[in-house]
C-alpha cells in the first residue's frame, strides 16, 4: 500500500494535483509490529493505545514529532477504561497527541463528538487551558489542512521547531 500510494502521489504531485496521507488505525489492538510498520510509513496514526508498552518506539514517535490522533470514549467502549488511557501521559512527555473522534455515532451522545471528547478529557484528566490549546494545536498540525489554513491557525513560522515555530497569540500554547 505504501509503494502505491507514494507512486500515485508523485503521479498527482507532477499534475499540480493535492496528495493522500496514510493515517491508519494503528496501536489500537493487537501486536505492537502495527506500530512499528505505522510510524516507518505513516504521516500519523490514529489511536496507538499499545504505543505505551514500548518505550523505544514511544522515544521515536516523540523525536520525529509523529502525529497521534486518540480517541479516549471510542477506546473506552472497546479496549481500556478512560482513566487508564495514556493520553495524558503522552500529553506530559511531549509526544504530538490530539484528540479525535472513532465512530461518533456510536460512541458519542452529542451532535458535537470532537467537543464531546475535548470537554470529558479536560474534566477526567484535569487538563489545563494550555494542556487543551495544545492539543487543539497538535490536531492542527496533523491536519491534512493546506498550508495557508495552518497559517492562520498557527501563525506563517509553525513549520519552525520550538518557541520559533509557536506563535503565542494564535495557538495560546506558551513557550517553555
Amino acid at each position: 500500500m505504501y509503494a502505491n500510494l507514494t507512486a500515485l502521489n508523485a503521479f498527482r504531485r507532477e499534475r499540480g494535483m493535492n496528495t493522500f496521507s496514510l493515517r491508519p488505525h494503528c496501536g489500537e489492538a493487537g501486536h505492537v509490529n502495527h506500530l512499528l510498520t505505522g510510524y516507518l510509513t505513516s504521516e500519523s496514526i490514529a489511536h496507538g493505545i499499545l504505543l505505551r508498552k514500548v518505550p523505544v518506539l514511544q522515544y521515536l514517535f516523540y523525536l520525529t514529532n509523529m502525529g497521534i490522533a486518540m480517541s479516549p470514549l471510542s477506546n473506552n467502549s472497546l479496549f481500556i477504561s478512560y482513566q487508564r488511557n495514556p493520553l495524558p501521559e503522552y500529553l506530559q512527555k511531549g509526544l504530538n497527541v490530539s484528540l479525535s473522534t472513532d465512530d461518533p455515532l456510536q460512541f458519542h451522545y452529542t451532535k458535537e463528538a470532537l467537543m464531546e471528547e475535548y470537554s470529558i478529557a479536560a474534566q477526567v484528566w484535569k487538563l489545563s487551558s494550555c494542556d487543551m490549546c495544545e492539543l487543539a494545536r497538535n490536531s492542527v498540525l496533523q491536519s491534512g489542512f493546506e498550508d495557508k489554513v495552518k497559517i492562520h491557525w498557527l501563525g506563517p513560522h509553525y513549520q519552525e521547531e520550538g518557541v520559533l515555530g509557536n506563535d503565542i497569540h494564535r495557538t495560546n500554547v506558551p513557550d517553555i
